[in-house]
């Protein structure tokens, strides 16, 4: 057992096999396994505490995809993904679509250890943070498609008047939408309600930039570093990793 503190381990997808030797691994090391056949079984019982471990099976399907169905399932728990032959690309859209990290399969028992510490590190603060952006998203889709435009406009530090003439209505109709937006997200002020766009990214300029992702570090190569070291013969865009 190691001394990091416990948690469980949520695992999804992939064989039984790989299934069953993960959950081995996660008690080794003093943790709690829970093992789920697909995502559908684990969104069926949705937890509310840990970590998903889930396995990267359809490389053809959009990681963020995987994302967002947690999320509209009201999961917003960390989500590390795995899969056998991990790629540069792939962990690029995996950590960009809002995953913690990219693991290569099968775990091995020392690195993972010493991954899990660091996961779990980050883990609090993502967990906060997802769970904020979920609860924005969900109070931004209740406003009407006009109310979102005002909305996104106030954030992009748009002035009423300025709102009015983007949207080709009068000030006082901004002022109405504006102030209907304000009642149904419980704002307070316009800095609360630009707060929540911004958390929740909701569809428009914001959306389009959460889909390029955050600024990586050090970009594909930090990631790369964070995967496993690639193989320096091959060439820079097709890499093959390491076992963990």
């Amino acid at each position: 057992m190691t001394d990091m503190e416990r948690t469980t381990l949520h695992i999804v997808g992939g064989d039984s096999r790989s299934r069953a030797e993960q959950a081995r691994i996660a008690f080794a090391l003093g943790h709690h396994a829970e093992v789920y056949g697909d995502l559908g079984e684990l969104i069926e019982r949705p937890p509310d505490e840990g970590l998903i471990l889930a396995a990267d099976e359809d490389l053809a399907v959009p990681a963020r995809m995987l994302v967002d169905r947690l999320s509209a399932s009201g999961i917003w728990l960390p989500v590390v993904l795995a899969a056998h032959e991990p790629t540069v690309e792939r962990a690029v859209e995996v950590i960009k679509a809002g995953a913690l990290d990219y693991l290569a399969l099968p775990l091995e028992m020392g690195s993972f250890a010493r991954r899990l510490g660091s996961i779990l590190g980050e883990a609090e603060t993502f967990t906060r943070r997802r769970r904020r952006e979920i609860e924005a998203r969900h109070a931004i889709g209740q406003l009407s498609r006009r109310e979102r435009e005002v909305l996104e406009l106030l954030s992009e530090g748009c002035s009423n008047k300025e709102i009015a003439h983007n949207l080709s209505i009068s000030p006082r109709t901004v002022e109405i939408h504006r102030g209907n937006m304000m009642a149904k997200l419980g704002a307070g002020h316009a800095a609360d309600a630009v707060r929540l766009w911004m958390d929740g990214c909701a569809d428009g300029t914001l959306a389009a930039h959460a889909e390029e992702g955050p600024v990586l570090p050090g970009g594909e190569e930090g990631i790369a570093g964070r995967i496993g070291e690639p193989h320096g013969t091959l060439p820079p865009r097709v890499r093959r990793f390491q076992r963990q």
